[in-house]
């Protein structure tokens, strides 16, 4: 890209150059010349602010197009965390349901066993 814009500016330079030389050595008059190249310049400068124009929206698509894949690739790793926490959770939730089933039932066997003890004695 580097290489093309220094090719590009040679150029440009060039023709600029050429078409000045032209317009110098043209059987015109001074005020004629002038005016031709005043011209000449006037439609370079507007086909370089084009061009800078055309490369600045370029440029912009670029970021804005690499902007929207960076967005797009944090919303998948986020709802790919998301979907992990709500698993780890419901995990969680399952194996706090067990522990507590299984204290629920040892605390009851306890209980009859002190029972059974008392009633027995």
């Amino acid at each position: 890209m580097k290489d093309q814009s220094k090719l590009l500016a040679a150029l440009l330079i060039g023709a600029a150059a050429g078409a000045a030389a032209a317009l110098l050595l043209a059987p015109d008059s001074g005020k004629a010349t002038r005016e031709d190249i005043a011209d000449y310049f006037g439609d370079l400068l507007d086909a370089t602010k084009e061009k800078a124009n055309k490369a600045a929206s370029t440029v912009k698509d670029y970021s804005n197009s690499v902007v929207d894949k960076a967005k797009a690739k944090f919303q998948h790793a986020s709802e790919n965390v998301s979907d992990y926490t709500d698993t780890l959770v419901d995990t969680a939730k399952a194996k706090g349901s067990e522990y507590v089933g299984e204290a629920k039932g040892a605390v009851k066997d306890t209980a009859n066993n002190w029972n059974n003890a008392v009633q027995n004695s």
